[in-house]
């Protein structure tokens, strides 16, 4: 049976996923959940609600780092661990690096990003929200977004310190990548796919590989995606997307199901 991946488009955990599936060339089936409360077939299915989930025939893997290790031992082509037990350590520390510091404060920078700057805030919208919904989103002022992002933890302060934070991050990740293809030398590991996929936030993939409103491919967190001390790293990514990712068909999904991706409305 054809490997299921139980996604939203925009997740950029799944998209460590996506990523690690076009690399091993194994044919799968996107099905998009909606979110919200209607995740309960997701959760009588898997125990959770989070994306993502991959389902395997009678196998049902929850978290991107236990599916990135099922893929790895059940696909072992194409390894994502190196096999230096040292290097295996540095790769599977550095996904976690990614996965708890660079997914989190993507996600806050990019709040943050979409509080500030109306043009963004509506370009998130799917293409088929009517034109009303997204004045009415673009008219909503930043000050009250901000204030209900203070609810959450995801305040000005917060955001502030993510953006710190990232440029850190993204700024060591350029001096790693200076005199080597890869983040640990010349073959790509599950660390090179874990950092990919979860700076998609900070700025998206210019290519055909999303299926996201065409404004904000190449687009990201304003004074990180748009600054040029960071252009290395971006470039390095955009050549990681052009040699394992494979291109986004509204007819169909090369290599993957050969149809749309399936949405699932389980509200």
């Amino acid at each position: 049976m054809m490997l299921e991946l139980y996604q939203f488009e925009l997740s950029h955990y799944v998209e460590k996923i996506r990523l690690i599936l076009d690399y091993k060339g194994l044919e799968y089936r996107k099905i998009n959940v909606t979110p919200g409360i209607g995740q309960i077939e997701l959760f009588q299915m898997s125990g959770q609600r989070q994306v993502p989930v991959l389902k395997d025939g009678s196998e049902i893997i929850a978290d991107s780092t236990a599916i990135a290790e099922y893929l790895d031992k059940k696909y072992p082509e194409k390894p994502l661990l190196p096999s230096d037990l040292k290097q295996k350590g540095v790769c599977l520390q550095m996904e976690q690096w990614a996965d708890e510091s660079i997914g989190l404060n993507a996600r806050k920078a990019l709040i943050g990003a979409l509080s500030k700057n109306q043009t963004f805030r509506t370009a998130v919208l799917p293409n088929s929200t009517p034109d009303i919904l997204k004045n009415v989103v673009s008219a909503i002022p930043s000050d009250f977004l901000s204030v209900l992002g203070l609810g959450v933890g995801m305040g000005p302060d917060a955001v502030k310190t993510a953006e710190a934070e990232l440029k850190r991050s993204l700024t060591a990740l350029c001096f790693i990548l200076m005199e080597q293809p890869y983040l640990l030398g010349d073959t790509p590991t599950l660390a090179d796919f874990a950092v990919a996929g979860l700076t998609m936030y900070v700025k998206f993939p210019k290519g055909p590989y999303l299926d996201i409103p065409q404004g904000l491919k190449d687009q990201g967190v304003p004074g990180i995606a748009d600054v040029g001390t960071f252009e290395p790293f971006f470039t390095w990514r955009d050549k990681l997307y052009t040699d394992f990712r494979r291109a986004f068909s509204s007819a169909g999904y090369p290599g993957a199901s050969g149809s749309a991706p399936t949405s699932i409305n389980i509200d």
